[in-house]
């Protein structure tokens, strides 16, 4: 029986010294030239050390004129690559293995971190405050961007990672090119839902033939968009059936976009009580995805929890997000058995009823949760404990200096 300190061994022959993983959380910490620096490097040496058997980096885009967010780290090319060497090592040093994210926001791009217009399968933009209409992609471009995510795959492989992780979840581009709501195209890359789902299945494809065998390929995928007429489970498990036969090592299942936050803190209270909040989802696929392990991110807070999900066999690894910001050391915690419960923070606004006359206050709720915990890993990375005492006009005094006007939109990567 599989127990959270149990080794995992992936199809690839890669090892996870145990089932707790360190999922994505966009850092937003790239320099001027959204290059890592020692900041990057210092959270994941803090990260390395708590205990963790796998962690998935934040938002890795693939093109610097594509940002999702001001201070995303980007791979194009070897131009960074000693300062990309030097971030992976702080955690190989930990001997965790350490896989990058990598990403394309499509249309969910930042204004301020673009200044021009954004791209995406069609022009159409998503309903969020602010949003621009995306130009939609030609052919060739597409063609281009396939390559884009295997040619950031092969750096990450040079500068140390142990995989990749390809993002096609929570609205950023691939998902947009599955969704029917942001794909109309009639050509090869959209239409029915087998050519909707082309572009992720050449992405990891060409990502595969790129990189070594004992390079490790994942996936985070939505189980569902939980938008009237989007995504489906059906098509979801469509998707990871044709996976299934690409050399996959690693599915994350996930869920909902920044149109509608699944997969957020402002999930809903009887849905935390749930805690996973995707295992059932889970469940439904491991017919259709073979012996590739799966990872349920998403709610998870309790010890006890966490071991039946796995001891069942409902999943292979338990995806820790929030929690690892303000309790860095929480998959350590978990395993020596020394915390049966993960504590995670919530952030709200007050005067809440004057608020609600003028605004959608869920969706002010979740961008302050975001901006603080964003706030608290610029703490880790600056060598700093968490501040659980900071409030919500410190965090949005300094969500506005990061992001000016697109503050109030949502935006994360993970």
């Amino acid at each position: 029986m599989n127990t959270l300190d149990t080794p995992l061994t992936l199809p690839n022959g890669q090892v996870l010294p145990n089932r707790l993983m360190k999922s994505a959380l966009s850092e937003s910490l790239g320099d001027k030239n959204n290059a890592p620096d020692e900041r990057l490097s210092r959270l994941y040496s803090t990260w390395g050390r708590g205990g963790y058997g796998l962690m998935i980096t934040g938002n890795v885009m693939v093109d610097r004129s594509q940002l999702g967010e001001p201070g995303n780290i980007v791979i194009e090319d070897e131009r960074d690559l000693d300062a990309i060497s030097r971030w992976t090592k702080t955690a190989r040093d930990t001997a965790v293995p350490i896989w990058a994210q990598l990403n394309h926001p499509g249309r969910q791009a930042n204004p301020l971190a673009l200044g021009h217009t954004p791209v995406a399968p069609s022009p159409i933009a998503p309903n969020l405050p602010g949003a621009r209409t995306p130009r939609e992609l030609r052919p060739a471009e597409i063609e281009g961007l396939i390559e884009r995510f295997a040619r950031a795959a092969a750096v990450c492989e040079r500068a140390g990672f142990s995989g990749v992780q390809v993002q096609a979840a929570h609205g950023y581009l691939i998902s947009q090119f599955l969704s029917p709501l942001s794909n109309r195209r009639t050509d090869n890359w959209g239409g029915d839902f087998e050519r909707r789902m082309r572009f992720c299945l050449e992405v990891v494809r060409r990502i595969r033939a790129r990189v070594t065998p004992s390079f490790a390929v994942g996936i985070k995928l939505n189980s569902a968009d939980f938008q009237r007429g989007g995504f489906s489970e059906d098509e979801s498990r469509a998707v990871l059936a044709a996976l299934a036969h690409e050399g996959v090592d690693l599915i994350e299942v996930s869920g909902g976009s920044y149109e509608s936050m699944a997969m957020s803190g402002s999930a809903a209270a009887s849905t935390r009580a749930r805690e996973a909040y995707f295992l059932e989802y889970a469940r439904t696929v491991r017919e259709v995805v073979g012996d590739i392990p799966i990872t349920v991110t998403g709610g998870f807070r309790t010890r006890d929890a966490m071991q039946r999900a796995v001891q069942a066999d409902e999943c292979d690894v338990i995806g820790i997000g929030r929690p690892a910001i303000t309790t860095p050391d929480a998959a350590r915690l978990i395993l020596e058995g020394r915390a049966e419960t993960l504590t995670a923070h919530q952030m709200r606004y007050g005067m809440r009823s004057l608020l609600s006359r003028v605004t959608d206050l869920k969706a002010l709720d979740g961008v302050l949760d975001l901006s603080w915990h964003t706030d608290q890993i610029h703490r880790l990375g600056s060598g700093k404990h968490p501040d659980l005492s900071r409030g919500a006009l410190a965090t949005t005094i300094a969500m506005v200096r990061r992001n000016g006007s697109t503050s109030f939109r949502s935006k994360r990567g993970g």
